[in-house]
C-alpha cells in the first residue's frame, strides 16, 4: 500500500503518499482508505485518527484529473460513488479524525478535510474547490458538506467561482479549527488528538453520533437524539468512572465502555 501509509498506534496516522501527484486521489487511492478505514472502524485500540498528506505542498491537491479526462459518463459515476463511500466511510467513523492539512487542499482533498471532525491547518494551506474549471463540479460531498461548514452563501460563491481562500479565511469562516506554523503542523495535530484521546472513549462516540444528528436530522430528531444518548449514557461503566473522581477530585480511570 505504497500510495497509502497508516501507523497504527491509539493516536494513528493516515497519510496520502503521492507526494509527486501532490497527493491526488486515484481509484487506487479510494481504494486503498477504504480498506484502511475498514481496520480502523474494528480496531478498539486506536482511539483517534490524524489523515495528512505526504511532503509539504499538499494535504490533497484533488483527484487525479488525468484520469478523470479518460472517463466516460458510467466510469464517471462510478469514481463519484467510490469517492461518496470513501468520505462518508471518514465520516462516519466512530472516533473523532483530526485532518492535518499542510498545503493545498482543493477539491476532492477539501472534501475530505470536510468528511473529518476536525481541521488543523498549516498557515502555508490553501483551500478550494476548483471544480467548476473543469468543466465538473464538487463530487466526493463538497456540495453538501461545504455549506455545513462555511453558510451556504460562502459556499455558492466558492463553488461557483472556483476561487481559492488561504488558511487564515478558513479559520475566520470556522471551517478550520487551528492554524500553527507549517514546522508545527503534526506536533500540533497530534497535542490534540492526545488530549482527546484522554477522555472516555465511550463519550466520545456517542458525541460524535450527536453531532452527526445535528448535520443530518431535522433539528427536532437532532433533540431527541440528544436525549436518548444522553440517557443511554448513565449507568455505563464511564458515566459512574467520570463523576465518582470528579467528586473525589482525582483522574478518571476510562473502560471505554
Amino acid at each position: 500500500m505504497d500510495d497509502v501509509l497508516f501507523e497504527k498506534a491509539p493516536v494513528a496516522t493516515l497519510t496520502v503518499n503521492r507526494p509527486k501527484s501532490l497527493n491526488s486521489l486515484s481509484r487506487g487511492v479510494l481504494e486503498e482508505l477504504a480498506r484502511v478505514l475498514r481496520d480502523v472502524r474494528h480496531d478498539a485500540a486506536i482511539r483517534v485518527l490524524i489523515v495528512t498528506g505526504a511532503g509539504d505542498r499538499a494535504f490533497v491537491a484533488g483527484a487525479d484529473i488525468a484520469a478523470m479526462s479518460a472517463m466516460t459518463t458510467v466510469e464517471g459515476l462510478e469514481f463519484t460513488r467510490l469517492g461518496h463511500r470513501v468520505m462518508s466511510t471518514f465520516e462516519d467513523l466512530p472516533i473523532p479524525v483530526i485532518a492535518a492539512v499542510n498545503g493545498f487542499a482543493l477539491g476532492g482533498g477539501l472534501e475530505l478535510a470536510l468528511a473529518c471532525d476536525l481541521i488543523v491547518a498549516s498557515d502555508k494551506a490553501r483551500f478550494g474547490q476548483p471544480e467548476i474549471n473543469l468543466g465538473i463540479i464538487p463530487g466526493f460531498g463538497g456540495t453538501q458538506r461545504l455549506p455545513h461548514r462555511i453558510g451556504h452563501a460562502r459556499a455558492r460563491e466558492l463553488i461557483m467561482t472556483g476561487e481559492m481562500f488561504d488558511a487564515r479565511t478558513a479559520h475566520e469562516w470556522g471551517l478550520v479549527n487551528r492554524v500553527v506554523p507549517a514546522d508545527q503542523l503534526l506536533a500540533e495535530a497530534r497535542k490534540l488528538a492526545e488530549k482527546i484521546a484522554t477522555k472516555s472513549g465511550l463519550a466520545l462516540r456517542q458525541a460524535k453520533a450527536a453531532l452527526r444528528a445535528a448535520a443530518t436530522m431535522e433539528e427536532d430528531a437532532g433533540l431527541r437524539f440528544e436525549q436518548n444518548v444522553f440517557g443511554a449514557l448513565f449507568g455505563s461503566a464511564d458515566q459512574t468512572e467520570g463523576m465518582k473522581a470528579f467528586l473525589e477530585k482525582r483522574e478518571p480511570q476510562w473502560r471505554h465502555r
